[in-house]
């Protein structure tokens, strides 16, 4: 696939720009992936990851061609999350009462669903609490974690991503999932 988004780089290069839209189709999907399990919020994940496009596409003179496109790509996304985080504040909290009523909060306002297998809805709510606790972590051990573990990239990738030696991100990687191990230890029915 390398050779094929190096082919495609070269083209838009040379002023073809629907070369580029080739290489977006690739990436969209993982892009979005990435940006959404860092932010945990599906409208501005879109909008990190067109964000992302963007800025490679303007920069594509600036990317060597012996490095992995992937990597670069997935670097500029990650930078904007951490952005994005940071000049974050919480907009809601579901457990925050509506105002105008009477001990209702926002839990009240979503749609009910069909009624889950007790299992499944475990499941579910351990994958919620961890997704949460994720997103907790310092954006330093957040970004590791959410690279290594839900995008599945070797540490090398991630050191290139996030621009640290390796012994660095390892570091954060082991010192996010001890955090992590605490922050759900808090709750009885956790680990």
């Amino acid at each position: 696939m390398d050779a094929l988004v190096n082919k495609r780089i070269k083209q838009v290069l040379k002023g073809d720009k629907d070369a580029f839209a080739e290489i977006v189709d690739l990436y969209k999907h993982k892009l979005f992936q990435v940006c959404f399990r860092m932010l945990g919020n599906r409208h501005e994940a879109e909008d990190i990851a067109q964000e992302a496009f963007v800025r490679a596409f303007i920069n594509i003179h600036t990317f060597d061609q012996k490095r992995k496109f992937s990597t670069w790509l997935y670097r500029i996304a990650t930078n904007l999350c951490i952005d994005r985080i940071r000049k974050k504040k919480p907009d809601y909290y579901l457990d925050a009462e509506v105002s105008g009523t009477e001990g209702l909060n926002m839990y009240s306002q979503i749609a009910a669903a069909e009624e889950l297998p007790e299992e499944e809805l475990m499941k579910l709510e351990l994958q919620d609490r961890i997704q949460y606790e994720i997103r907790r972590l310092p954006d330093k051990y957040r970004s590791a974690i959410v690279l290594k573990y839900m995008e599945e990239l070797s540490l090398q990738e991630i050191s290139e991503i996030l621009e640290l030696p390796l012994g660095t991100v390892k570091t954060r990687i082991h010192r996010g999932r001890e955090a992590l191990r605490k922050q759900l230890s808090k709750q009885p029915n956790f680990l």
